[in-house]
């Protein structure tokens, strides 16, 4: 499960329980992390070790840094801050942040993938301290974004898993949904940046079930249960071992805007699920 801040009613409710948690550090608290060790080390105090009996897996330090966001200078301080105060405290948790794909420059064919020049001076940080910290580059993946950007080029069943055969060629591998293609890119983006062998974990895919462009109960049905499938087994760059992935989201989201960013919940907001999801 991913949270995106330490609620603690949230929090309250995993103890005990086997669920494993990506917690996160909200972009609005970069700043003060930075700033010092010792508030660093009270974010850890207050939102892991006084839950010591939750499953904390990760520590998803910003989500989606800009290089405009004002607090973009304080994403690696905070990172290194929250490491320093884990290790102090004997705890073994990855850091990482996320990062979506709109820091790809070019992605198509997959083979293609780099990142984004202005994108560099937040990238390039980035990558060292997973690299030096042996932890995964998280990345918020949504085919649907693509297939709404480009629907004359891009297929519907290519974005939902459902493609019966080879669509992208790109030398002597074969794509047949979006999702991989789009992973590839960013690994082939990852080699280009001399991190070739970095680890990605998908926090965030999923579908919405209306509000815009092919927002259907039945598309989300189908792209997520074929996602849930289809991760088991690797892409065809990195074939064979499973991608960690995330679904977004657990809850429908009424304060969003535009329209379809209300409606990618599993559930509705009474907690009654839309349409059946298969984990297995």
């Amino acid at each position: 499960m991913r949270l995106y801040d330490p609620n603690k009613a949230v929090l309250q409710a995993l103890r005990g329980t086997n669920i494993e948690v990506m917690l996160g550090v909200p972009n609005t608290d970069l700043q003060r992390i930075a700033a010092s060790q010792d508030n660093a080390n009270a974010w850890v105090q207050n939102n892991v070790k006084n839950y010591a009996n939750v499953r904390v897996r990760y520590i998803a330090v910003g989500n989606e840094v800009k290089p405009s966001d004002s607090f973009a200078k304080f994403l690696v301080p905070a990172m290194q801050n929250i490491r320093n105060a884990l290790a102090a405290a004997g705890l073994g948790i990855k850091v990482s942040t996320a990062i979506d794909t709109g820091t790809l420059g070019e992605s198509f064919p997959p083979s293609k993938g780099s990142f984004k020049g202005e994108y560099m001076p937040i990238v390039n940080p980035v990558i060292r301290f997973l690299v030096n910290t042996q932890a995964p580059l998280l990345v918020n993946l949504y085919p649907y974004f693509s297939y709404i950007g480009n629907t004359k080029d891009i297929s519907l069943n290519y974005a939902l898993f459902k493609a019966p055969s080879p669509v992208v060629p790109d030398g002597s591998l074969q794509y047949r949904n979006l999702f991989d293609a789009i992973l590839d890119a960013v690994y082939a983006a990852l080699e280009k940046s001399g991190a070739g062998n970095l680890e990605i974990v998908v926090s965030e895919s999923g579908w919405p079930t209306a509000g815009g462009t092919a927002t259907t109960v039945d598309n989300a049905r189908t792209y997520n249960n074929n996602l849930i499938q289809h991760v088991k087994g690797g892409t065809p760059k990195k074939p064979g071992k499973p991608i960690e992935t995330y679904i977004f989201a657990m809850f429908d989201e009424n304060n969003k805007e535009p329209e379809y960013e209300k409606h990618w919940g599993l559930f509705s907001p009474n907690k009654q699920l839309k349409y059946p999801v298969n984990f297995n």
